[in-house]
């Protein structure tokens, strides 16, 4: 008998009082009743319309039938099939504009809570104490892939159930990528990502962390002296964007970037951190992205008195998700928009005392289809505050375009890659963020899932 609510089931969460002052995550989950209520409202459509919503394709109607049925194992199997990141996508996709968005119940209504039950599956399937992963038959091949956030292992994860010997090889000191160092504990634990890569190791996956690759090793070496038949760029995109305004080398200046690594991946709000952060009383965030939400919101947990939000456009245009920005206001942080920073102001140690603004107002829509913000002439004022962090996005690392000769790169430093992610180099692949510039977590794991379906053809024919 399917559940005729109006309304999906809210997702309980921490009082916002108490969380703004800890790491610990946000939202709490669904209990079993909750999902199982959920599920029902999902009307099995026939042409599944969500399905087309997913870029990775999960057969939405039928896990939703099994957690209507209370059969979460099943659940967890027809996910599986087609999301090696089920537990991370369910925290962090933006569902309510794909899957969601498709959803018939939200023509009149409320779409079905797609992500919120993804999660809860996934969350079911990581607390079974005997969750066993079938490790499948080696076909004999290699493949390389270099980054291990969204996109490297959603393809590692591809091929090794296909039987591929598959290595990753990550710069940093832990695997998963942008899941790590850039989404704060609060959004998406560490030990859930940690979970999800563990499953791929049992797939038989390599990770090899503190590997450089253009520094280190060569796609060339991996290729010809190390016997990799393919190699998949999945690196994203880590070279922070600045403003170029006066007072950028100030101290108390940080990109997102490196103000989410520092707390994320060295866990600077411990007691006795390994890395240091400056504990300012007065922040300004610039930018309106999920990752300025990232960053105002770590700011607020390290101590923050006031955490501004500066941005030039209006609320209509924030491109961060309706609920990253609800539950920043819930937290305190204060948005301050239709303002653009024209300088920020240093002491004579060199350190931030203030940021200069200039008022906005929104003219006609340019290039990207929003309004174009205009200065308002003699508006300029001073936001007292003794840190900036700069989240205005990133560009890729140039660093494997500069050692790998005949990659063929944009002039903003995105690999060239086609739509089945297949380079200017033969067997070499590349997806995600490395190749579109920063985007969302499910897009890069899109461009994963259809590069190690090409690279698997690829090999397949190759070796006839």
């Amino acid at each position: 008998m399917p559940n005729m609510s109006p309304k999906k089931a809210p997702m309980p969460t921490q009082d916002p009082d108490v969380r703004n002052k800890n790491f610990l995550e946000v939202a709490t989950g669904y209990t079993q009743e909750v999902a199982i209520e959920e599920a029902q409202r999902c009307l099995n459509c026939k042409t599944k319309p969500c399905v087309a919503g997913c870029p990775v394709h999960i057969a939405i109607p039928d896990f939703i039938k099994e957690v209507a049925n209370g059969n979460f194992a099943a659940a967890y199997d027809v996910i599986s099939e087609s999301s090696s990141l089920p537990a991370v996508c369910g925290r962090v996709c933006p569902q309510e504009t794909q899957c969601e968005s498709k959803c018939v119940r939200g023509i009149k209504t409320e779409p079905v809570g797609i992500g919120r039950l993804e999660r809860f599956v996934a969350d079911w399937h990581n607390a079974q104490p005997n969750a066993e992963v079938h490790k499948p038959e080696s076909n004999g091949h290699k493949v390389a892939v270099i980054g291990s956030g969204p996109a490297g292992l959603t393809c590692a994860g591809d091929l090794a159930k296909k039987g591929y010997d598959v290595t990753v090889f990550e710069a940093l000191h832990l695997a998963g990528g942008v899941l790590v160092y850039g989404i704060p504990e609060f959004r998406l634990p560490k030990s859930i990502v940690q979970k999800e890569v563990d499953t791929l190791k049992q797939l038989g996956v390599k990770v090899e962390t503190n590997m450089v690759i253009g520094r280190v090793i060569s796609i060339d070496e991996l290729m010809d002296e190390y016997g990799f038949e393919s190699v998949f760029i999945g690196s994203g995109a880590g070279l922070p964007r600045f403003m170029n305004i006066p007072g950028e080398n100030l101290c108390g200046v940080y990109s997102a970037n490196e103000f989410l690594t520092r707390t994320n991946l060295m866990k600077a709000y411990k007691d006795d951190p390994t890395t240091p952060i400056m504990h300012a009383k007065k922040v300004a965030v610039v930018g309106g992205g999920n990752v300025a939400m990232d960053a105002a919101r770590c700011a607020k947990r390290l101590g923050a008195d006031e955490v501004y939000i500066v941005y030039r456009r209006s609320e209509e245009e924030l491109p961060a998700r309706k609920e990253e920005v609800e539950h920043a206001k819930e937290e305190g942080i204060i948005f301050k928009l239709l303002n653009n920073p024209i300088e920020i102001i240093g002491n004579e140690d060199e350190f931030v005392t203030g940021m200069k603004c200039i008022k906005m107002e929104l003219g006609e829509p340019d290039a990207s289809g929003r309004r174009r913000p205009v200065p308002v002439e003699g508006s300029e004022f001073v936001l007292d505050v003794d840190a900036v962090i700069i989240s205005i996005g990133t560009s890729p690392n140039p660093l494997i375009k500069s050692t790998t000769k005949g990659l063929d790169t944009q002039k903003w430093g995105g690999i060239i890659a086609d739509e089945n992610g297949l380079t200017s180099r033969e067997g070499v692949y590349a997806g995600g963020d490395a190749v579109t510039g920063a985007a969302t977590v499910i897009l890069a794991m899109g461009a994963g899932k259809t590069a190690a379906a090409a690279i698997d053809e690829y090999i397949q024919n190759k070796n006839k």
